[in-house]
């Protein structure tokens, strides 16, 4: 094993950290003193009232109550997402009696303090709840602090999984970042059908080749059980992070749900968070473990594993509500020097149980750390000290759980390559510039011949509409389309999936094809060059907004080039062209959430719906 003073930190990620230290000392250190100021109070539940405390535990049983009535007893929170219609959350469904009997036997107490909503992306993709998605990451916030709120609680252990859920999640736990919290996953269903072959028949039924009822076998045969979807999309991208975070037990991001190891690193977790309260043997708020290095970590592993483009928005506004002031110059920096050392659907061929078969995390971790590509001094949940330890994962040895050191080498290199041996130099991140504004690509799904393209653009307002010009036989040439009206203040943000398999069927005709759109395309992302998180959007005044049909654009992912070719004069000259939006305004549940759409701030500031004292220039 390497250790961390043999190692020397590359000097770009050095730089990167350092810079973010700085730009956000302000923000931080007032972060910080507030956190303090709350741990000051001790056991919140010691400052209750009398009534108060007896509605805190009135349905309890009698031991526990004479539990909760000791100051010195902890009682740690239970927050979940659990709901058994999405896959990845019902395994969730008997975990916090689990959790609950962990905890007493070491004579605690665990209460389930409240669930929040969980939405599926994959469900909602295309049709009108997906304009609610993006705004459910504040919502989930908002009911993890009210989860949390009533100050009986001395730790927490938060059991999320999806796109919006964990970033939700950590938002709203920051506001109690004085107690020390553990995340736990429930993590992926086993493989099904394979990826790529998924893919094929989508694009098949996308050209009319294939019916619904092949379709659905298809995809019923690839989202199969209980359990994440084995895409690394958003979800998968989420584990990851909370791991290299350390906010997970070493090891516990990809094992399957329901297997005696997944339900014992539940159990480990559910102990340990109790060594971690403040009565307990080693305080370890969440506050001082989400720090600089610990950001600056996690866009490393998002990078160097091409993971979902959803955190160039998650990820700043997780870190905002930290204190620390992220912004996609630092993710572009980063990516400069983190090489690409993975191959996970959408990526290649693989999915995320294959990477786990092939070193997984820990030998992620070991081969960044060797390469001195993330902090290893870092706190974690994990006892052992510092970010070393997870290169270790987790093994049952007659019964009983411990961590081993991972392998030293990758067991597939076609999945997983060492840091000395990379798919490719630079990271699967790329944020573009030009006088569109700012951009991110996921480069790392886009093969090298696909990465430059300069076409007449084609405008759209919608997905409809961009499907009706398919199937009228309109798209059969060079164009880069152009969708708009699709970014947060214009109707949430929803993700535009159903646009890659048209795409991806065209640029296998020979026709030079991408997409450039102030909307997303998350974890997924395709085969085909796009443009996406466009800011400003259009709906904010954008210049996005005032590209015409036939204007060249030229999108160039090796330089980070966005630009429409049109004289500056001529742009000027223009008006931002105002479609009328009230169709997506109302329906679905929409109408409840127009004072999100009215004050969001805008991708490259994480979007957000509140906290609203951002620079948008950042």
């Amino acid at each position: 094993m390497t250790s961390e003073a043999t190692t020397k930190l590359n000097p770009v990620v050095a730089k990167v950290t350092a810079t973010i230290i700085e730009r956000s000392r302000a923000t931080r250190t007032d972060y910080l003193a507030r956190m303090e100021a709350q741990a000051e109070q001790g056991p919140h539940r010691k400052t209750l009232p009398c009534g108060n405390l007896a509605h805190g535990f009135a349905a309890c049983g009698t031991t526990d109550k004479e539990l909760l009535a000791q100051s010195d007893v902890a009682n740690i929170a239970i927050v979940s997402s659990y709901n058994d219609m999405l896959s990845a959350h019902q395994p969730f469904e008997d975990t916090p009696k689990a959790i609950k009997k962990v905890i007493a036997a070491k004579g605690s107490v665990a209460q389930f303090a409240g669930g929040v909503p969980a939405m599926c992306d994959g469900i909602t993709q295309g049709m009108p709840g997906m304009e609610l998605s993006l705004f459910s990451r504040d919502v989930i916030a908002m009911s993890t602090a009210i989860a949390l709120s009533h100050n009986m609680f001395d730790g927490a252990l938060c059991l999320g999984v999806c796109d919006k859920i964990i970033p939700g999640m950590l938002i709203g736990a920051l506001s109690f970042g004085h107690l020390p919290m553990i995340f736990i996953p429930a993590g992926p269903m086993p493989s099904g059908l394979p990826n790529d072959e998924k893919a094929r028949v989508r694009q098949l039924f996308a050209q009319g080749k294939v019916g619904r009822e092949e379709l659905l076998a298809a995809e019923s045969a690839s989202y199969h059980s209980a359990g994440t979807c084995t895409f690394y999309g958003t979800a998968n991208s989420n584990q990851l992070l909370m791991e290299i975070m350390g906010l997970h037990l070493p090891g516990s991001s990809f094992i399957n749900p329901n297997t005696p190891l997944r339900e014992a690193l539940t159990a480990a977790a559910s102990e340990q968070v109790l060594n971690l309260v403040k009565s307990g043997s080693d305080y370890r708020p969440l506050a001082k473990i989400v720090d600089e290095k610990a950001i600056v970590n996690a866009v490393v592993g998002l990078v160097a594993t091409g993971g979902s483009t959803n955190h160039t928005m998650h990820l700043v506004a997780m870190a905002a509500a930290a204190g620390i002031v992220l912004t996609w110059d630092d993710f572009s920096a980063l990516s400069a020097v983190i090489p690409s050392l993975t191959k996970i659907y959408p990526n290649g061929v693989a999915d995320i149980n294959h990477f786990q078969a092939a070193g997984g995390m820990s030998f992620l971790i070991a081969t960044l750390l060797d390469a001195g590509l993330l902090h290893a001094d870092v706190l974690t949940v994990h006892s052992e000290p510092g970010l070393q330890a997870y290169r270790t994962e987790p093994q049952l040895r007659e019964g009983k759980l411990a961590w081993a050191d991972g392998p030293t080498e990758s067991l597939d290199t076609s999945v997983l390559r060492a840091a000395t041996d990379p798919f490719s130099a630079d990271g699967g991140l790329k944020v573009l510039k030009g006088n569109l504004g700012r951009g991110v690509i996921k480069t790392s799904a886009v093969k090298e011949e696909y990465r430059v393209q300069e076409a007449p653009a084609i405008i759209f307002q919608s997905q409809a509409e961009f499907i009706s010009a398919f199937q009228q036989g309109l798209l059969e040439k060079d164009f880069i389309a152009v969708l708009r009206y699709q970014g947060p203040r214009a109707n949430g943000m929803p993700e535009l999936h159903k646009l890659v398999p048209i795409l991806g069927s065209l640029q296998d005709k020979g026709f030079k094809v991408g997409l450039v759109t102030d909307g997303r395309m998350s974890g997924a992302s395709g085969k085909v060059a796009a443009a996406i998180h466009v800011t400003p959007e259009a709906a904010a005044g954008g210049v996005i907004g005032k590209i015409q049909s036939g204007d060249v654009v030229r999108l160039d992912a090796t330089t980070g080039e966005l630009n429409v070719l049109v004289d500056q004069a001529v742009l000027d000259a223009r008006i931002v062209a105002m479609p009328d939006l009230s169709a997506n305004q109302t329906g679905c549940g929409r109408e409840l959430f127009a004072a999100l759409r009215n004050q969001v701030t805008g991708a490259a500031t994480g979007a957000r719906s509140f906290d609203l004292t951002v620079n948008e220039d950042l």
